[in-house]
């Protein structure tokens, strides 16, 4: 976990990452998830060992790390496998609470920065898109949901083990990010006594505290000593650098002395509070390491519904491939077409030349019989060739009809912008999608 907060990116440098790697040789598009539990990049790349390796050097620069110890930690998908990796964390596979929905926005999150700083292209736009609508099926037709709360819930059960029921505390949530917004959620559900929300932006601390369902207030980060000691229950979870609550700061306000229990749940990464607190008596500290057993605990409750995601994570890969290497030879198909038509046209051009004596009703009798013959002889291999492309090492069919016909290769190219280009008009919420990519 100390590895994974070095690694950790977020806000300006996140940006500055996407914009590198997607510059990085060998690399052709680009997304970046960046969570509490895990740093990803997808890529789409022209060559794996060069695209690996640019990208792990700027991993390393970003982080500080060098990158001999950087790359014991990084793992890599390719091709087939990246496409199941993404879709198996979209369905919270990957989480370290399996089932946990909070992973699909973030996914969204990274397709819309990507989508928005100009890093994504056709083949990352349909694997990432994909994989929201994969993800969203799987919680919508299993009981994942069940088998796996989300981080905040997990952790908020361990507080009340130390604490009690939580309608008794007093909760102080530091940041108004989506996993502050899910904290303040689950308290005001579990009727907490009161909520107070502390946020370097007043006005957004307020929107969240106007949506609790128990009595709740917002304070400026300034204010965030005084409420200290009336807290029980402390939820942090910033986008600071640098740690937001140490044991001094803690003991100032009464903390260890005054005789009271005390839960810190730190979901920041990097760690928002100090681990030297646990030393303050009374005092109880979890942050994401001792959430991990929630993941083993999650799998023993609901294994029928995680079983249930991982058939429709292998059903949904094997049709996508499938649909993916056939749309690949649908351009040189097109292609094909448009040369027999140019073909067929410039030959009634010339008919038309040698026999300008014929009236109209026999030319264009001429014309449609022509355009039928060139038709029922391209219809079969046409149709066959889609087929087989669906199969893997479907893209040699393409590669066939390519050499075999001498089509320009810019042709397929100029008709597959064309077509990513319309259904980019037409993407809405979706999210993000892809073909060869490499998960991080």
């Amino acid at each position: 976990m100390a590895m994974l907060e070095r690694a950790a990116v977020t806000g300006d440098d996140l940006v500055k990452l996407l914009h590198e790697v997607n510059d990085c040789a060998h690399v052709g598009e680009t997304a970046i998830v960046s969570t509490c539990n895990r740093v990803e990049v997808y890529a789409v790349v022209d060559k794996f060992h060069g695209g690996v390796s640019g990208i792990s050097e700027l991993l390393s620069r970003h982080s500080g790390i060098p990158l001999d110890d950087l790359s014991r930690h990084l793992y890599v998908h390719y091709e087939d496998r990246a496409v199941q990796h993404a879709f198996a964390v979209a369905c919270g596979l990957e989480s370290m609470v399996v089932g946990e929905g909070q992973i699909l926005g973030q996914l969204r999150q990274a397709f819309r920065l990507a989508q928005e700083h100009g890093t994504l292209g056709r083949e990352l736009h349909d694997v990432l898109q994909q994989a929201l609508r994969v993800g969203k099926r799987a919680h919508h037709e299993t009981g994942i949901d069940k088998a796996g709360a989300s981080l905040v819930s997990v952790g908020l059960e361990v507080a009340t083990a130390h604490l009690g029921p939580l309608d008794r505390v007093r909760a102080l949530v530091v940041g108004a990010g989506s996993m502050s917004g899910l904290a303040v959620a689950t308290l005001g559900r579990a009727g907490a006594r009161e909520i107070v929300v502390a946020n370097r932006t007043f006005e957004r601390a307020a929107r969240l505290a106007d949506s609790a369902a128990s009595p709740a207030r917002a304070v400026e980060l300034s204010a965030l000593d005084a409420e200290l000691a009336a807290a029980d229950l402390i939820v942090s979870c910033t986008g600071a650098t640098g740690l937001v609550l140490t044991a001094d700061r803690l003991a100032a306000r009464g903390a260890g002395a005054d005789g009271r229990r005390r839960f810190l749940l730190d979901l920041a990464l990097p760690h928002d509070i100090d681990p030297a607190v646990r030393r303050l008596d009374g005092v109880e500290l979890a942050g994401l390491d001792d959430l991990r057993t929630a993941q083993e605990a999650a799998e023993a409750i609901g294994p029928e519904a995680v079983e249930a995601v991982r058939r429709i994570v292998r059903d949904e890969v094997a049709v996508f491939l499938g649909a993916a290497r056939a749309a690949a030879v649908a351009p040189t198909v097109v292609a094909l077409r448009s040369k027999a038509a140019e073909v067929v046209e410039a030959e009634l051009s010339r008919l038309t030349g040698r026999l300008p004596e014929l009236d109209d009703r026999a030319r264009k009798e001429i014309t449609q019989t022509v355009r039928r013959v060139v038709d029922k002889l391209l219809h079969a291999p046409t149709v066959r060739v889609k087929e087989l492309a669906s199969a893997p090492g479907g893209d040699t069919y393409a590669d066939a009809l390519r050499e075999l016909f001498d089509l320009d290769p810019k042709a397929p190219e100029a008709v597959a912008r064309a077509d990513f280009r319309s259904e980019a008009r037409d993407v809405g919420d979706g999210a993000p999608t892809e073909r060869e990519g490499g998960a991080r």
